[in-house]
């Protein structure tokens, strides 16, 4: 009996972890350089906002279909809060208490080892000791690229404890998409996930945030270009395209395999934030960052 030829993996699939990786990586320095304007809940808070009402016009022009079971709706937005809401509410609070661009992206790299962890009990997935050894070694290069630079930027206890919980939340959205999520548009997902995450931030904002009785969040912006320009990365690239990607890929690749990309996110934002916001990257972390690299290519080959 002749076996069916494979199909070949669509365009899109091999541009996207190149892609996503780039977007995601510049979103950290750029993340930094717009909290300079604003406070962090109340950024999260006009970022999406606006992703909303992007994913409104989406919705209008190319008219997707919506979920039709009640758990559908409600799988979306687990993922969605625990994605929008913990990773980047979190992600955020670790910035703004002293926690570099670079730092963060080293941190949030280890989610490969917590999902290699969890995920053969989570959803069954077989683990390869491939994949292990790759997991092994970016955790090598991520704690001497760590170790090197606490003599230059110790985190703080709230900054370390947020980064942690950002982790917690980026990891947990991994694996609920993977388990439960369905191939729903990107625009229905992405519109029900800020949705979510816009119900759990907002009210925390203008209760923590806003300088005249919960009413006064744009207010206490400093609208300048530079700003402008972040806010513009943040929602189009950061949330729009590098998220969209991010659960696309989730849906039809092992987690642990996609998780292992953001090995590939450290060098590029410690890059990006020198060039941006002259964070230092001390001699010492390229000889990490090069292990962490080769421990990507170890875990996510076929």
């Amino acid at each position: 009996m002749n076996r069916p030829a494979e199909t070949p993996a669509p365009l899109w699939l091999l541009v996207a972890p190149l892609l996503f990786v780039m977007l995601w990586a510049g979103g950290y320095a750029t993340a930094k350089i717009a909290l300079e304007y604003s406070q962090p809940l109340t950024l999260l808070t006009i970022r999406f906002g606006l992703v909303i009402v992007v994913m409104l016009l989406a919705l209008i022009l190319l008219r997707p279909a919506m979920p039709k079971k009640a758990v559908d709706w409600l799988h979306l937005a687990v993922v969605g809060f625990l994605l929008q809401a913990v990773y980047f509410g979190f992600s955020y609070i670790a910035f703004s208490s002293g926690v570099g661009a670079g730092t963060l992206a080293l941190l949030m790299s280890l989610q490969p080892i917590v999902i290699g962890l969890a995920a053969p009990r989570w959803n069954g997935e077989l683990v390869s000791w491939q994949c292990w050894l790759g997991l092994l070694l970016g955790l090598t290069g991520v704690a001497i690229v760590i170790t090197t630079r606490a003599s230059i930027e110790p985190p703080t206890i709230m900054g370390f404890g947020s980064a942690v919980l950002a982790l917690a939340g980026i990891t947990a959205a991994s694996l609920w998409e993977k388990r439960f999520g369905l191939s729903h548009h990107p625009v229905t997902s992405n519109l029900i996930g800020y949705s979510a995450g816009l119900i759990a931030i907002a009210p925390l904002a203008l209760w923590l945030e806003s300088g005249s009785g919960g009413m006064n969040l744009v207010r206490d912006v400093e609208w300048t270009w530079q700003f402008g320009a972040a806010l513009f990365y943040l929602v189009i690239g950061n949330s729009v395209i590098a998220v969209g990607l991010l659960l696309s890929m989730i849906r039809v690749g092992q987690v642990s395999r996609v998780s292992a990309l953001f090995y590939l996110v450290p060098p590029l934002a410690a890059v990006i934030a020198w060039l941006l916001i002259g964070e230092v990257i001390p001699p010492l972390a390229w000889p990490g960052i090069a292990i962490a690299a080769a421990g990507v290519y170890i875990a996510t080959r076929n």
